[in-house]
């Protein structure tokens, strides 16, 4: 079927072709008609190589596939986390026909200047310097010409594939049509740029206000929205270099280099903490291209294209989940992932419990601050999809999030310790969740419900002692999951009925011909013997076609 696949079209022969060329086994059996056993992964660098040579697309779908590490061994996360598209930029005249095409105004009234080398060229848009008319500095974002076709067929085939593998049992496991779906949702949210435009409008508002860091430390680019459409994103230039190539010297939170850096992870940590843990809203990609140190000492928050959302419910048990991998508890670990995760087949909760156990007693005797929280969170997330849980998408953006933080933060500060820069914040959460933000009201608000349940409770127990009084008061009980053990005694029911009925005919037909029955009274004898004969067989053969013999 793929080999079929792969003569609709030169893209897809295209494909074939790379494939072959870096050495996919597996792969390479199916193209040639060879039988092949079940679908395997390549290894890693294969991926990755594979990945890149088929184009910016397939770029994005491994830079996806690397926020799952319920899908993926921790290899292959490494290998796909720094994936990067290789796109020489669009010729300048291509990108002033998009412009235009964007802008309400000629181009000569909305701009003063604009640079025509691209100051960052990626998969799906380039970025420019210019000037506004009224003189302020702003960036340009221009979607590529022509790659909404380029992705849209792409997508067409992705989906065909992920159709074809999920025939099979790996492709049921991993529910491949959802994750393309899920693919297919982010590429085309990416095209909209005033979406990440508005991403980045609620990202800045968010860290207008804080009660963890100083909000006039962090910036994220203001947006100018009359310019802005869905394939041009125009915002507020910032001056600064990538963080990780700052010296920090000079202007800066502290007096030296050493307490600077310190300060900026602190920063950091905390910013992302209330984005995932108070917010429910995240920046997802927090890799250090996108992390700028500005001339004036404040740090950049760039690039809102990938973003991730929490629901209350998953904060909470994100909160606890980090506290218990902090304490190293197997058993609340356990607890809190069958909350968070989906179970693909009946779950052994003793083997899932043993598994977090023996993954934990590796870091009893090392130092919290040689424990990378990301790495150890990652293999708590392979133990769930070993024990076939399957866990929520955005828990793979969560991971990545903190993942690319701690790389950060190290890099910064090879003495950053993670357990020492959450336990305050994880204090502080745990008491907003028992109290709230206002913990007067929240106190006078449970004094009112108590009194509410003292004056409500003696009447309530006067009523129920009435009604077993009076022989009024009727249980109604639900319990779940009934209608399967009711059809399967219905079942079994029917069939005793049956061989019942069969062992009556057979005995009665043979007493009428142990009695010397002739006449009418053989035929139908005859008749009851056969017909009793069809029954039991066919009887025996839907049991067997049942596969419940034993």
């Amino acid at each position: 079927m793929f080999s079929r696949l792969a003569q609709n079209s030169t893209r897809q022969r295209e494909i074939a072709e790379v494939v072959l060329r870096n050495g996919w086994g597996y792969m390479r059996r199916l193209l040639t008609g060879t039988r092949a056993e079940e679908p395997q992964l390549p290894p890693p660098a294969v991926l990755r190589n594979i990945l890149v040579e088929l184009g910016p697309v397939y770029v994005k779908l491994g830079q996806l596939l690397s926020t799952r590490p319920d899908l993926l061994p921790q290899e292959y996360i490494t290998e796909l986390t720094a994936l990067q598209a290789e796109v020489p930029p669009v010729p300048w005249q291509d990108v002033e026909v998009v412009i235009r095409q964007q802008l309400r105004t000629p181009l000569e009234e909305a701009f003063k200047m604009i640079n025509p080398q691209p100051v960052a060229a990626g998969s799906i848009a380039q970025t420019h310097r210019a000037t506004l008319a009224d003189g302020r500095e702003v960036a340009l974002k221009i979607q590529r010409p022509g790659i909404e076709i380029v992705i849209e067929q792409d997508i067409a085939l992705i989906r065909s594939l992920a159709d074809l593998v999920s025939r099979t049992n790996f492709g049921r496991y991993y529910d491949l049509k959802t994750l393309a779906e899920e693919f297919a949702t982010s590429l085309r949210g990416e095209l909209d740029f005033s979406l990440e435009a508005a991403h980045t409008d609620q990202l800045r508002r968010n860290l207008s206000d804080s009660r963890w860091f100083d909000p006039d430390r962090l910036v994220v680019p203001e947006i100018y929205w009359d310019l802005t459409t869905s394939k041009l994103l125009v915002m507020e230039w910032l001056d600064g270099v990538p963080l990780l190539l700052a010296n920090f010297s000079g202007v800066g939170f502290a007096g030296d280099s050493k307490a600077e850096r310190q300060a900026v992870v602190s920063l950091l940590v905390r910013a992302f903490f209330q984005q995932i843990y108070i917010d429910g809203f995240f920046h997802a990609d927090p890799h250090p291209g996108n992390l700028f140190y500005l001339q004036d000492g404040r740090i950049a928050l760039l690039d809102c294209g990938m973003v991730g959302r929490l629901d209350p419910r998953t904060q909470q048990i994100l909160t606890e989940m980090l506290l218990a991998i902090v304490n190293l508890d197997a058993q609340r670990c356990t607890q809190l992932t069958l909350q968070l995760a989906e179970s693909i087949e009946p779950v052994n909760l003793a083997r899932l419990e043993n598994d977090y156990d023996r993954l934990l007693r590796r870091y009893f005797n090392v130092s919290l601050s040689q424990i990378s929280f990301s790495q150890l969170f990652y293999e708590v997330l392979q133990k769930a999809r070993s024990n076939h849980l399957r866990i929520p998408g955005n828990m793979g953006l969560y991971a990545k999030t903190v993942a690319n933080l701690e790389g950060v933060a190290r890099k910064l500060d090879p003495d950053f310790n993670f357990s020492e820069q959450v336990k305050p914040l994880m204090t502080d959460l745990f008491r907003r969740q028992l109290v709230g933000e206002a913990p007067i009201q929240a106190l006078l608000r449970t004094a009112l419900d108590l009194k509410n349940l003292g004056l409500q409770s003696p009447r309530q127990v006067e009523l129920l002692l009435e009604r077993i009084t009076t022989e009024t008061l009727q249980w109604n009980l639900n319990m779940r999951d009934m209608d399967g053990l009711r059809r399967s005694i219905d079942d079994s029911a029917n069939r005793l009925s049956l061989s019942i009925l069969v062992g009556a005919l057979i005995m009665g037909a043979a007493l009428t011909l142990a009695n010397g029955g002739t006449g009418l009274l053989f035929w139908v004898s005859v008749v009851l013997f056969f017909s009793a004969s069809f029954l039991g067989l066919w009887l025996i053969v839907s049991i067997l076609r049942s596969g419940r013999l034993r």
